[in-house]
């Protein structure tokens, strides 16, 4: 697992990806809970990260089990199409989950499983020092801000993680759920929340 040290203060894209790749490899032999006995592929991650952006979601589902890729199913075929909307390049920012397994049936990770997987995140956000990172859902907004409060009232908000830029937004998974887009729907709040993430990352020079 890569360390601070031979993360340095900077990486080169190529050597970035080069320990992203090594780390991956590390992910896919993990046995540190039970999730490992009914998974078919671990999900590290994918993109390159380098526009500064990181989308932290909760747990793969049986597409993302499947193909071993996070968000490609009918909620990351969403995260896609809102990310393209607010002009935001999916493969240059980096996509993973807090559990790296699927949970049985989608549901939502327990807190074992969130805690034995969180070395992977940790060394994922080393190496990839974002300059913004987006959490999906209540999964990983929880990991992040150590919050009881869901994220119906942390969603749109700006928070410093480890000095970093962070924002809780929606699951997409959620917003299939709810078909409106009138003002103050989910999905509007949604559209108004990653145009302020794609303004943050103008900001801090992290391009799309």
């Amino acid at each position: 697992m890569a360390t601070p040290e031979q993360a340095g203060s900077v990486l080169s894209l190529e050597r970035r990806m080069d320990l992203l790749r090594q780390l991956n490899q590390e992910v896919g032999g993990c046995s540190r809970c039970g999730l490992c006995e009914t998974r078919h592929s671990t999900v590290p991650g994918e993109g390159s990260g380098e526009n500064g952006l990181m989308i932290v979601g909760e747990g793969p589902g049986a597409d993302e089990d499947e193909q071993g890729r996070p968000f490609v199913g009918r909620a990351g075929q969403l995260l896609s199409q809102i990310l393209q909307a607010a002009g935001i390049d999916r493969s240059r920012s980096w996509i993973t989950n807090v559990v790296k397994c699927r949970p049985p049936k989608n549901r939502t990770p327990q807190i074992e499983e969130v805690l034995a997987c969180q070395d992977w995140l940790e060394a994922q956000l080393i190496l990839l020092q974002p300059k913004v990172i987006v959490s999906m859902g209540n999964t990983p907004t929880k990991w992040f801000l150590h919050s009881s409060m869901g994220i119906t009232k942390l969603r749109g908000q700006w928070f410093s993680w480890r000095g970093v830029d962070l924002m809780p937004m929606f699951h997409p998974s959620y917003l299939l759920r709810e078909d409106s887009r009138s003002v103050g729907s989910p999905k509007y709040l949604t559209w108004q929340d990653i145009q302020n993430v794609k303004k943050r990352l103008d900001e801090v020079g992290g391009g799309s």
